[in-house]
């Protein structure tokens, strides 16, 4: 089959040649339609950040397709179903799952950082893992449910906890920041949205926020929140992954507020830990999905109360799979997505 490999830091990903996988008894063999291009594989190529499973490796996570093969004890599906792949595989056993925070799993395994992933005509996986994709939705678009929708429903559902009414600001409208947006929105929140780029905040209009706000236009951006929301958001979301995004976060919520860090960074922010305290600020991270949700978000985009068409910017064929990265490297694109089979 073809894939395209990671080789190590710093290189372009190689298209080429390699084994299809075989898969084990549990296992389903599944052919891919779409896989999400996302800023965590700009990590390993681009910032160093390892991978568990050292190079070569084939990335990508955020994964849907067609089921070619079916192991000889996988239960539940038969060649031809239309799936998508959760981007993180679970133990189940381990004493965070069995406390519900699966999504934290001690034994977690990613689609293109412990195992290969699905820039690939095939990707192998566990058949208990798989999701079942409605006829209501394109299979194409259903990729990006898999990471790109599922970590912002995670992180507004469960961690930012998210009511009816809420003043909510999000920092960064790339493709998770968006779907933050349309999710809150969709929860009845009150949303701005905050992003350098205006065509993204257009976006963010589109997909449910109240208002936009851009930081080159608006020389403070905490001052400007606390003055639409009448004292400062109940819930921030950082989704860009800067120290400097955390402290205007930090700076935008009301006292009693929450900030939710969904964006990864390696850098150390800093913090007013008096301000903190004083105020009952809480900041809190966000990783990923349960598999327990995963049902409840693929049923609000067949419905259509989440949309996948908007945020999908570029689809491209694999051979184009280092034009896709450059397009997020410079911003220019919101969710691209490669079909292998293209």
């Amino acid at each position: 089959m073809r894939a395209a490999v990671f080789e190590g830091p710093g290189r372009p990903l190689i298209v080429t040649e390699v084994p299809t996988p075989t898969i084990r008894p549990h296992e389903l063999l599944v052919r891919v339609a779409a896989c999400g291009i996302c800023h965590t594989d700009l990590h390993y190529i681009d910032h160093n950040v390892p991978t568990f499973k050292a190079p070569p490796l084939i990335l990508g996570h955020e994964t849907s397709g067609i089921v070619a093969e079916v192991g000889a004890e996988a239960e539940g599906f038969r060649p031809g179903d239309r799936v998508l792949l959760p981007a993180v595989l679970t133990c189940g056993r381990c004493s965070l799952c069995r406390r519900g925070r699966e999504n934290i799993c001690e034994r977690m395994v990613m689609f293109g950082n412990h195992i290969d992933g699905a820039y690939a005509e095939f990707v192998a996986a566990p058949a208990k893992d798989v999701f079942t994709v409605p006829s209501e939705i394109p299979l194409e678009e259903a990729a990006i449910i898999a990471d790109a929708m599922s970590t912002p429903f995670h992180a507004v559902t469960v961690r930012g906890q998210v009511r009816p009414g809420d003043w909510v600001v999000v920092y960064g409208c790339g493709g998770v920041g968006l779907n933050v947006v349309q999710i809150a929105a969709s929860l009845g929140a009150q949303v701005i949205a905050v992003d350098l780029v205006d065509d993204k905040l257009a976006l963010a209009m589109e997909l449910g926020a109240r208002y936009t706000l851009n930081p080159q236009a608006t020389e403070q951006v905490p001052k400007a929140v606390k003055k639409l929301t009448d004292g400062g958001a109940d819930i921030a979301f950082e989704a860009v992954g800067t120290p400097a995004t955390i402290g205007l976060a930090l700076d935008s919520v009301r006292r009693g507020g929450r900030v939710v860090l969904v964006g990864y960074s390696q850098a150390p922010a800093e913090f007013n830990a008096a301000k903190t305290m004083f105020f009952e600020l809480e900041i809190m991270g966000s990783l990923g999905c349960r598999p327990v949700d995963y049902p409840r978000l693929i049923t609000l985009v067949q419905t259509g109360k989440l949309r996948t068409a908007p945020l999908i910017s570029h689809r491209l064929p694999l051979n184009a799979i280092n034009d896709g990265l450059d397009l997020l490297r410079e911003r220019k694109s919101i969710r691209a997505i490669v079909l292998p089979a293209a």
